[in-house]
């Protein structure tokens, strides 16, 4: 009997990704743009913490958001009536993450040479959206105390590819089982490179960090 022909699509999608996501890169470098994929969990305070980031840059940077989202547009409205940047919403179609592609196609939606800052805040989980690069320069990510210092053990991936890792909601740390240090442990066993900022977007403490890390990133992308 003959073998079954068996076809690696995975592999194949992942390959032809990566192929159109240094080819963005490439084209945001040639623009002097600078693309940050933003991560975490639903709930973290990924919004809050960009309108935060974003009223602390705007005078200094020209800034645009991407907001992606299974459906709705509450984000991107919040986002533009809290902040005065322009912000679109980018539907998945009930994908749960974005790729270089569907990230390409959000950028063809906004005038390029009028930014040096574009943010993408990526579809909300800890799983699919760390397995495909979107192009960004930059990954960071938001890890909110109430999902407790051990994630960097259960989600492996998405602490291993993001360059800035934000802890939030510091403020309720004191009623949570929620040990900095460790975590901070936990994310060097994942990536050693990564930065840790600790803030609270609802009281804007440590923000200012987060925001300046930002500023010199773009500006030297853009030498």
């Amino acid at each position: 009997m003959d073998s079954v022909k068996i076809i690696e699509i995975k592999k194949s999608v992942f390959a032809d990704n990566q192929s159109d996501a240094d080819a963005l890169r490439a084209f945001l470098k040639e623009k002097g743009v600078y693309l940050l994929n933003l991560m975490s969990s639903p709930g973290s305070g990924k919004t809050t913490t960009l309108i935060r980031t974003i009223n602390l840059l705007k005078d200094k940077l020209r800034i645009a958001v991407m907001e992606a989202d299974i459906d709705s547009d509450v984000d991107a409205v919040k986002i533009r009536e809290a902040t005065g940047i322009e912000s679109i919403q980018l539907h998945t179609g009930g994908m749960c993450h974005l790729d270089a592609e569907m990230t390409r196609q959000g950028l063809d939606n906004l005038s390029l040479e009028a930014f040096d800052l574009v943010i993408l805040e990526n579809v909300g989980n800890l799983v699919c959206p760390a397995e495909f690069d979107t192009g960004a320069v930059r990954n960071a990510m938001i890890l909110s105390v109430p999902e407790g210092h051990d994630k960097p053990l259960k989600y492996p991936l998405m602490f291993s590819v993001c360059d800035t890792v934000v802890i939030n909601k510091m403020d309720v740390a004191p009623y949570f089982d929620f040990d900095l240090e460790k975590c901070r442990e936990y994310v060097r066993m994942r990536n050693p490179g990564a930065r840790v900022i600790p803030i609270c977007a609802k009281t804007g403490e440590g923000v200012d960090a987060f925001a300046d890390r930002l500023y010199e990133e773009v500006i030297n992308w853009k030498k």
